[in-house]
């Protein structure tokens, strides 16, 4: 259907009980709902926030239009989890509509402040002629999970940027809070990241825009993380618009990161060990990563499997996207390393050791399972997933061990979308080295994780259920070793 105006930003009253159970159970029967990944009830799922550890749980939000696959008034729904993994959908515990958020909840952040949780977020205001006013708002939930908006916005928008501001991380420094903003420049239409500061969560005091050796950011920042990562400051963010010469990336929009041995807030200096970006993941569709530091300093992160301004299959269903496995962060010789979190173990069911020396690996794999598979050096080959055993139905991964590269293909996997960005992304590997691969796949979900979560390759696929063979394109890759395992829903 054709979405109004009027229909994306009505209040939720609005919509009756019956069209809200027959959006569901749309959703839950439909081929491509991925059962260990975090996806919407029903609507549109984007951005994950407030992602934290409070009261003995681990908790995440997401920015949610429950009524269709469509960009409408915004709230955030609660999902709680004991371990990372098992993760329980509470509902809208953010609804948009007040003063300060009525045409939408945007994306945030949290923080544990004694025994409360504290959200801070973008409210999203328009005008009568429909004019943006962006207002970064607070709110209080309790162990009970109720949730209590601050009556007054924490930051108005600043006289010089635009109304791109937005996408606040909340830091506690010391005895100091600190909010990290993305916004664009009002004189120069660059992306810029804000830096405010507050001793008591009420008086803001604008510190203006981090100086960093970054060089163009392209003309808006958005959903601006600053963890600390084995004794390093990690800055991960959104750049859009980033020129070509800056990062290469076919994605309309990518999620970046760099890394630093400090950030100085007094002086707000990021001064990054290298002024060239890298791609937190390169694969097809990672957006809004959002990063924490838990209580025992560990870095964790989830991301929206999803693009802004991309229409997915699924939109034919009424419901759209989902989020990534959560991964650990880890920094191994100067890069930044994402491991699936050691809990994702405890979904593996049915173990096979893959055979020797054959060209079918796993014949009937299924929807859900995680593929290990270590490939000796000087090999070239391609591994079919989600096939039927032919090139032709299959999204693959063609390696070469020789001279060092991985590039996945999904141009025969199924119902085609996005190919104005193109179908297939490559990584640069090590030659004449073996490549480990730790593949999870969920329906229509594949996250590639390669030699032990040094590069990450994220994507949607959206192929027939008959298609599930795994298999090698040829018989001549002899040495490989690897395991198969069924996964449990979440």
């Amino acid at each position: 259907m054709a979405w109004t105006r009027e229909q994306r930003y009505q209040d939720y009253s609005n919509y009756s009980e019956t069209l809200i159970d027959g959006l569901e159970k749309q959703a839950d029967t439909s081929r491509y709902k991925p059962k260990f990944h975090i996806s919407p009830k029903s609507g549109l799922l984007n951005d994950p926030n407030g992602f934290s550890f409070f009261d003995g749980q681990w908790h995440v939000f997401y920015q949610a239009f429950p009524f269709g696959p469509v960009h409408g008034l915004k709230s955030w729904v609660h999902c709680t989890s004991d371990d990372l993994v098992h993760w329980h959908n509470l509902g809208v515990a953010l609804p948009a509509g007040d003063r300060y958020d009525l045409h939408g909840a945007y994306s945030g952040s949290a923080q544990v402040i004694g025994d409360r949780l504290f959200l801070m977020y973008t409210g999203n205001v328009r005008t009568q002629d429909w004019q943006r006013k962006s207002y970064q708002n607070g709110a209080w939930m309790d162990k009970d999970n109720q949730v209590t908006k601050v009556t007054k916005p924490l930051i108005e928008q600043p006289a010089y940027v635009t109304d791109h501001f937005r996408d606040p991380q909340l830091l506690k420094v010391n005895h100091e809070y600190y909010a990290l903003i993305g916004a664009q420049d009002k004189q120069t239409l660059q992306g810029e990241m804000s830096l405010f500061q507050s001793s008591d969560l009420k008086t803001w005091h604008d510190r203006g825009y981090v100086k960093h050796n970054l060089n163009n950011l392209g003309y808006m920042v958005e959903c601006p993380n600053l963890i600390d990562v084995d004794n390093k400051k990690v800055l991960i963010f959104c750049p859009q618009g980033l020129p070509q010469n800056e990062l290469a990336t076919a994605n309309i929009y990518p999620n970046v990161y760099a890394i630093s041995d400090h950030f100085d807030f007094e002086q707000n200096i990021f001064q990054a060990d290298s002024n060239k970006m890298v791609q937190l993941d390169d694969g097809f569709d990672v957006y809004a990563s959002q990063a924490f530091n838990a209580p025992d300093g560990s870095a964790y992160l989830i991301s929206w499997i999803g693009l802004p301004e991309i229409t997915y299959p699924t939109d034919q269903e009424n419901w759209a996207h989902c989020l990534s496995l959560v991964k650990q962060l880890k920094i191994i010789d100067g890069k930044l390393y994402q491991k699936p979190v050691a809990a994702m173990a405890k979904l593996r069911d049915n173990e096979q050791i893959l055979p020797k020396k054959e060209r079918v690996l796993v014949e009937n794999a299924g929807q859900q399972y995680e593929l290990k598979l270590t490939l000796g050096a000087n090999q070239i080959g391609n591994l079919l997933l989600a096939s039927d055993g032919t090139t032709e139905h299959a999204l693959q991964l063609k390696f070469d061990t020789t001279e060092g590269y991985l590039l996945v293909d999904r141009a025969n996997v199924g119902e085609k979308f996005a190919t104005e960005f193109g179908e297939q992304r490559q990584i640069g590997l090590t030659p004449n080295k073996s490549l480990t691969l730790d593949i999870f796949v969920d329906h229509s979900v594949c996250e590639i994780f390669v030699n032990g979560g040094q590069k990450v390759m994220t994507l949607r696929y959206f192929a027939e259920n008959t298609h599930t063979t795994i298999a090698f394109s040829n018989e001549e890759i002899r040495d490989y070793s690897g395991q198969y395992f069924t996964l449990q829903d979440m």
